[in-house]
């Protein structure tokens, strides 16, 4: 081998030892029976090796095989929890046999047992008549359960189950062949039943008794018990004992169950002890406050509650009051719209188990018994305090918070919203309640809330429930409240349900409007303050809330559901104010908004995709992402402006509402149209028109089919009587005065789609599907061509009924209550207020649930509800005719034709933010304001051209004899100009192009116009009588560009 020193080769090796030794025979000997010692070790060694690995192997076999068969028992198990089979519980008894440890399988083998007890029979004749060899598992069963007994003998666990199979499976009454009991009990004895009852008993009996045949007594410790009977028994779930057998024994027994004494032990628990009397608090644990416990103080309850005294009774609410909001009930309430619905099922599926318990609640505080204890208590008991007043509306409010139950369908909250004294006491418990600040001064919960500021735990669960209550009560009357009642015109004070006067309602509207908007203050502040660790101590310290993430949530959903309801209550009594005024008409602005639409803002966005009522606690989000992907997330300020133009919208200036309007609608035209959208430029329909048939060509070319985007510029072609092009290109004054034109044919009545009240104005025709079979759409063409008027910013004078357009501005699917009938049937109105009150028997009168239609000369009956021409209408259901017969009147009748014309404005405009108007700002819209047109604006927004200027005499001529024209005259005028007679809602300067005033050439000419420039084109007249006359003779003609 070749190495670094150069040597290539290995040495090799001399032994240096010497000559062989010879060694003695003994030492062979010795040394031979060594070597056979060693391997007689080593050989025993290998077989002890392979004696404990195969025991090892065995043991780990065992180990893994019961590991697998108690894995399979789990799995079949659960897959059959319920399940009484004998052949499988019996085989589920085999491999618990095998691997059954009694401390770690022991919830295995009470499972085991309580399922076999229920199939017991079977169970037997199974062992004993099919297969006798299975006879060993009940054996070995019972011998488990023994040993189980003894392993908890020591603990707390119980011992029911296991006893009770014992004592079932040793019963003579199980057997039919006794012979099989006596192999059970050798088997018993066998393996040490006595020994193993020995020990039971002596762990489960406590030690030092004193005989006595009589039974402790526990007078002295009856609170005790009562608590941890709860702990025990009802705070926990119930099992099926308990709830089908424990609580009905206790409830319905002979002996009479402590429930005074129950809710006694309760209220020692909660803050509520001053209502106790003479009770003080121990130091026991407070009671869980779990809806199991609700359940059996409810079951309990409704068994004694006939029995109690109005002490006891409120004691009850004020239990009811601690536990009702431990209930965990799922409410789509709150929730975000673009919610996962998979989420949603899964929430259902986790509350399914729950589902008996809260109809069993929501039925006894529905019943008759809970309802008239409730009333009595309140009749009763003349002076309630807030903590009273509050135990009912916690629970008013958790059934319609929690249960998301409607007022109407619920005996206690309708009873209670119709009872007078209770929500007069409520609204002044709302309007008292007060804090002392820092400062040592009073102030009222709604002051507080009205000004946006914190408030403590405590404080919020004074007044959110109470308010939210009073809001949704207040609020349900009111739909059945007529205006008589409301306006107090009723001398029957019994009748009359309305509980304030109209001076008690304008202060409580100042306050309701005021707390909406301090609410929106406390969900969008405008800046989040960086609080530290020491303010955050000083802040706990004095009581005000440490908000947190967590609990932010459910302090949205608590405030978003308090908004609704005030501001449902505040828009419910502006509509009321908007149909027959009743409150200053600058009542209902607010100093603290201010909104303006000059201000950039990104709720004006292109498509309206803000600008969209949502639920008022997913606004929060707005501030955080993107909308649509078209631009930035909104501001702080832009939600809260957002909030208050979708829900409060009246707070807000009319004027600068119109600008928000016409600003939404810009930024929406320029969208559509292009940005080239001047004269003869940009996309746009051309259509050409016969003025003799306005409608019909413009029904056919102005089809959805035709042109599915009205929204693009338009241009008109005019053809005259003679089958002539009449003079003038459209650059907008013809498409205006053909649109005019258009609205006016339109809804003609004597057209036959719309008809005249008395009062002569607008509204669909009921019987338009028999003159024409494709009726809704004509009322979907006129809806488009009103929504263009609009969309345009032109006026045209069309006045409709106040109920037609309050069906367009309706959130609500179109339906509008009996309130709005005045405006359609006066007459009517007024006859079925007088049935009302009618002093005599309505059935005198020969009325049915049925009304008679007169079609072209052709009788038709309708029925106002199934069966309703064999119903006489009675004094029991005189208010369900009165309703019926005004819903058939101005909803049912004219549903399809306000459908269609709803569809086809929202076409045009999004309805959204036309409900920023009531109906009667609508209507003005639509037609422009009723007041004189004034000629100082119009002079000081007019523009002079070819050789005119303001200082020219023919000019100083034109306006004196402006000044004295009639009213009529001047809207001609503006007719003549600009094809409207109505001057623009917000004065003259906006009126584009400006009104101008153009050289017209010699005084042989008339006056002429270019409506689509707003201009006048004035000759050059020798006096001013002359061009006075003129001018009349030219706006007078009533041709369009004719005179040109």
């Amino acid at each position: 081998m070749y190495s670094f020193e150069g040597n290539f080769r290995r040495a090799p090796v001399q032994s240096l030892r010497g000559a062989s030794k010879k060694d003695d025979k003994e030492l062979l000997i010795k040394r031979a029976q060594t070597e056979r010692q060693k391997r007689e070790d080593q050989r025993r060694r290998a077989e002890s090796t392979v004696c404990i690995q195969s025991y090892y192997r065995g043991y780990s076999v065992r180990k893994k095989c019961a590991e697998q068969l108690r894995i399979e028992f789990d799995k079949e198990s659960n897959l059959k929890k319920n399940s009484t089979d004998a052949n499988f519980l019996l085989k589920l008894t085999s491999k618990l046999g095998y691997f059954c440890d009694v401390k770690k399988d022991g919830q295995r083998l009470i499972w085991l047992c309580q399922n076999i007890m229920k199939s017991k029979e079977n169970i037997i004749a199974g062992v004993y008549s099919q297969k006798p060899q299975r006879s060993f598992l009940i054996n070995r069963l019972l011998v488990l359960c023994l040993r189980y007994l003894v392993s908890i003998a020591d603990t707390s666990q119980p011992i029911a189950v296991p006893m009770r199979m014992l004592e079932t499976f040793t019963s003579q009454a199980l057997y039919k062949n006794h012979s099989h009991l006596s192999v059970i009990w050798s088997h018993y004895i066998e393996k040490g039943y006595f020994e193993y009852m020995r020990t039971i008993f002596e762990a489960k009996v406590p030690s030092n008794l004193e005989k006595s045949t009589v039974p402790p007594n526990t007078t002295s410790r009856h609170q005790f018990i009562l608590k941890s009977l709860c702990k025990s028994f009802f705070c926990p779930a119930f099992s099926e004992q308990i709830e089908q057998f424990l609580l009905p024994a206790m409830a319905y027994n002979k002996f009479p169950f402590p429930l005074v004494e129950l809710i006694q032990a309760l209220l020692q628990q909660t803050s509520d002890t001053s209502k106790v009397k003479g009770q003080k608090c121990d130091d026991m644990a407070d009671i869980p406050k779990t809806q199991w416990l609700l359940t059996a103080v409810v079951t309990f309850a409704e068994r004694y509650l006939d029995t109690m005294s109005t002490p006891d009774v409120l004691n009850l609410l004020l239990v009811l009051k601690q536990l009702l909001p431990c209930v965990a009930v799922h409410s789509k309430f709150g929730s975000h719209e673009d919610s996962d619905s998979e989420e949603e099922e899964m929430e259902t599926d986790s509350n399914i188990n729950f589902k008996s318990q809260h109809e069993d609640i929501v039925a006894f505080l529905n019943s008759q018994k809970f309802v008239h204890a409730v009333v009595r208590c309140l009749s009763q008991n003349r002076k309630l305090d807030e903590q009273d007043v509050s135990c009912v509306c916690v629970i008013c409010y958790s059934l319609m918070s929690q249960f998301n139950l409607s007022i109407h369908k619920q005996r206690l909250l309708y009873s209670l919203a119709f009872n007078r004294e209770f929500m007069v006491k409520l609204w002044y418990t709302c309007v008292s309640m007060s804090i002392v600040s820092v400062t040592r001064t009073e102030t009222t919960l709604l002051q507080t809330l009205s000004r946006g500021l914190q408030m403590s735990e405590e404080d919020i669960n004074r007044i959110v429930p109470m308010l939210s209550v009073f809001c949704s009560m207040f609020s349900h009357s009111l739909y059945t409240l007529h205006d008589a009642d409301f306006y107090g015109e009723t001398f029957n004070d019994k009748t009359n349900s309305m509980p304030f006067s109209l001076d008690e309602l304008v202060p409580m509207i100042l306050m309701l409007r005021d707390s909406c908007l301090g609410i929106i203050e406390l969900a969008h502040p405008d800046a989040k303050p960086m609080i530290t660790d020491d303010y955050k101590e000083a802040l706990r310290i004095t009581g005000v809330r440490d908000v947190t993430k967590q609990s932010r949530d459910e302090e949205t959903r608590r405030w978003a559901y308090l908004f609704k309801v005030i501001a449902t209550l505040v828009r419910q009594i502006y509509i009321r104010d908007a149909r027959r005024s009743f409150c200053p008409r600058q009542m209902w602005l607010s100093d603290r908004v201010h909104i303006q639409a000059d201000k950039p803002s990104q709720i004006y966005r292109a498509q309206g995709s803000v600008f969209t009522r949502r639920p008022f606690g997913t606004m929060r989000s707005l501030t955080k992402v993107k909308i649509d992907d078209d631009g930035p997330p909104l501001s702080n300020t832009d939600v809260k402006n957002l909030v208050i133009l979708t829900e409060l919208p009246f707070v807000v200036s009319f004027a600068e509402r119109v600008k928000i309007l016409q600003k939404l609608i810009q930024n929406d035209r320029e969208e559509n149209q292009g940005d080239r959208h001047h004269f003869l430029s940009g996309p746009a329909i051309s259509v050409m028109i016969r003025r003799n048939y306005i409608y019909e060509d413009a029904f056919d070319k102005l089809s959805p089919e035709n042109e599915p985007n009205l929204k693009l510029k338009m241009r008109v072609q005019l053809v005259n009587a003679a089958g002539l092009d009449e003079a003038g290109i459209d650059g907008g004054g013809i498409f205006r005065e053909f649109l005019s034109e258009l609205l006016k044919t339109g809804f003609d009545p004597n057209r036959g789609l719309f008809l005249s009240t008395t009062d002569r104005l607008l509204y669909p025709n009921p019987q338009a599907a028999l003159l024409m079979d494709n009726f809704t759409q004509h009322y979907f063409f006129l809806g488009r061509m009103l929504g263009k008027a609009i969309y345009e910013n032109m006026l045209v004078e069309i006045p409709f009924a106040s109920f037609f357009l309050s069906k367009i501005l309706s959130r609500h699917g179109g339906d509008l209550d009996i309130h709005h009938l005045a405006s359609l049937d006066p007459e009517m109105y007024k006859n079925l207020l007088s049935l009302k009150t009618y002093d005599g028997d309505v059935a005198d009168l020969g009325l049915d649930f049925s009304v008679v239609n007169n079609d072209f000369g052709q009788t038709k009956i309708e029925e106002l509800k199934p069966g309703g021409r064999d119903i006489a209408v009675n004094n029991n259901n005189k208010i369900e005719y009165i309703h019926l017969m005004a819903d058939y009147k101005i909803n049912k009748q004219i549903r399809q034709h306000c459908t269609a014309f709803r569809q086809g404005m929202a076409d045009l405009i999004n309805l959204e933010w036309l409900r920023m108007f009531d109906h009667q700002e609508l209507q003005v819209l639509i037609s422009g304001a009723l007041v004189p047109v004034d000629i100082a604006d119009l002079k000081h927004h007019t523009n002079y051209s070819g050789g005119y200027t303001s200082d020219h005499r023919i000019i100083k001529w034109f306006w004196e004899a402006v000044e004295s024209f009639t009213d009529h005259q001047k809207r001609q005028l503006l007719k003549f100009v600009t094809s409207c007679s109505r001057p623009p809602l917000l004065g003259f300067k906006d009126l584009y192009p400006a009104f101008c005033v153009h050289h017209g050439g010699s005084e042989e000419r008339l006056p002429t116009a270019s409506t689509c420039m707003n201009l006048l084109k004035l000759p050059e007249f020798g006096n001013e009588e002359t061009l006075k006359n003129k001018l009349l003779y030219a706006i007078e003609s009533g041709a369009g560009f004719e005179l040109s």
